[in-house]
């Protein structure tokens, strides 16, 4: 038997099941983030600039393009609960962090390498930055400057703190995950979690679960407190590039070069629904307070259309008459 919330959210997608597209840029869009109080989102593309949305009702109205970078924007984070500051890390070997009240960079911090991954910690006090050097450096978000830097000798991908702050997680090209005790960033534990490169990671809202997404095309949920994996989902044929759970935890999206993204019921792995794409998607992310997703795609075929900019941000989860 299907769950409540599996009917509910079922009925609800079908009556609310249209994807609108955004222009965001003029190159494609890297990666795309809400701000926590789900009134803006943010998008990092290859032309090096940001993009800031405001949601009105069931649209994205542009508010601001954020210039400055000297290379693509290829990861960006707003912080954990300050709406109005977000940080993007570029191939210049920098990291920005930007205020949406005044429009300007209120810090540049200068990097080692070409930054690839970031994320804010939790608690709002740190910003760790990965490079293509598989060196991740922890900044202190006050005062721009480096807490600490590690050098690892593997293939980093993703990074990621859990919600209590205490530890910081890795994902590799092993196909493992690595964990690392904070602040002391001393190693716990490495699991082998995936026969491949191991790709993206994501933290549920409620602490309980955290998902891992690989080169073998296999999503695995873990849970926090064991360190088990729970379950996998396995609908997608291609390499995970990107997951992001629902604001209540209980639904998990995630996507490749699949033409499609799978959003599953965290609880049973069942598919709740697919939204359809007709290029390959970089990066989902759901709204933190409703069943509203967020992407970004490839262009179709890779052939930029004059007709149409290429760097488009897209909503799916709309009513289906709006």
């Amino acid at each position: 038997m299907a769950s409540q919330y599996y009917q509910e959210m079922q009925e609800s997608f079908r009556n609310n099941s249209k994807s609108r597209e955004f222009p965001a840029h003029s190159a494609k869009v890297h990666s795309v983030a809400w701000s926590c109080d789900g009134r803006r989102l943010a998008s990092g593309s290859f032309d090096k600039t940001a993009s800031v949305f405001v949601l009105e009702k069931d649209r994205l109205v542009k508010e601001n393009n954020y210039r400055g970078h000297g290379d693509s924007v290829d990861q960006l984070c707003w912080h954990p609960n300050n709406p109005d500051l977000f940080v993007t890390a570029s191939g210049d070997k920098t990291i920005r962090i930007w205020d949406v009240r005044t429009t300007k960079c209120i810090a540049t911090v200068n990097t080692k390498g070409e930054n690839i991954n970031i994320c804010w910690s939790p608690d709002g006090q740190t910003i760790a930055v990965g490079n293509k050097d598989d060196v991740v450096t922890f900044i202190d978000a006050k005062t721009h400057r480096s807490r600490a830097e590690e050098q690892f000798k593997f293939e980093v991908n993703e990074i990621s703190w859990n919600n209590d702050n205490d530890m910081f997680f890795l994902t590799n090209g092993n196909g493992c995950i690595n964990i690392l005790s904070y602040p002391e960033l001393k190693p716990i534990q490495s699991i082998n979690a995936h026969p491949s490169n191991c790709i993206c990671i994501k933290f549920d809202p409620t602490g309980k679960y955290f998902a891992t997404g690989s080169a073998d095309a296999l999503v695995s949920l873990w849970d926090v407190e064991e360190l088990v994996c729970v379950r996998c989902f396995s609908r997608l044929d291609w390499p995970v590039r990107t997951l992001s759970f629902s604001h209540d935890g209980k639904m998990l999206a995630s996507a490749s070069e699949d033409h499609f993204i799978d959003i599953a019921e965290v609880e049973t792995g069942e598919k709740l629904w697919e939204v359809q794409c007709d290029s390959p998607t970089f990066t989902v992310a759901w709204h933190p307070k409703r069943p509203l997703l967020a992407y970004a795609c490839d262009d179709k075929e890779g052939k930029y259309d004059n007709n149409r900019e290429a760097g488009t941000v897209k909503l799916f989860g709309l009513p289906n008459d709006s």
